[in-house]
């Protein structure tokens, strides 16, 4: 790995379409949830005015092989609800965040990869020894560019911090 670089940001609370799937697999089954609905209507063009987060709901646990994710796609404040959606508002908080470049940082499969969980260590570690403290959940990812293939994806990873 290169460098490891670490800014403290800001996320403004945001409105979020929510897809969650609980699995073997959950990362990508709810990436198929998220882009069955979200890729007609044009949300995953802009990677700027709609960002995907992503984050483990519940966590994986050596007890159990399955375990949870979500997806959030960014929507526009005045988004409409739905039954068949699910909208949260997020109210938003600090964040520790760090790029993790699949093509560098990856190894084998796809979400599972050493090279991924070893920079989440890395920022939760950088985290524990700066002035900051690790904020309540949840840790996001965040997809810099969804129209790329799994290997060419790259992510913002986001910790929660507070003074």
């Amino acid at each position: 790995m290169k460098d490891f670089e670490v800014k403290i940001v800001r996320l403004e609370p945001i409105r979020v379409v929510s897809f969650h799937a609980f699995s073997r697999s959950p990362e990508l089954d709810g990436w198929e949830k998220m882009l069955e609905w979200a890729k007609p209507k044009g949300l995953l063009e802009d990677p700027l005015k709609h960002p995907v987060f992503g984050f483990n709901n519940p966590n994986p646990s050596p007890e159990r092989s399955e375990y949870g994710y979500e997806y959030w796609v960014v929507v526009e404040p005045d988004f409409e609800t739905n039954k068949e959606i699910n909208v949260k508002d997020f109210p938003g908080g600090l964040y520790a965040v760090t790029r993790c470049i699949p093509k560098e940082d990856m190894e084998s499969e796809f979400f599972k990869k050493e090279g991924y969980l070893e920079t989440w260590k890395k920022l939760v570690d950088w985290v524990k020894f700066s002035k900051y403290k690790i904020g309540p959940p949840p840790m996001f990812e965040k997809h810099l560019d969804t129209n790329v293939p799994e290997d060419e994806l790259v992510f913002d990873l986001y910790c929660p911090v507070k003074r």
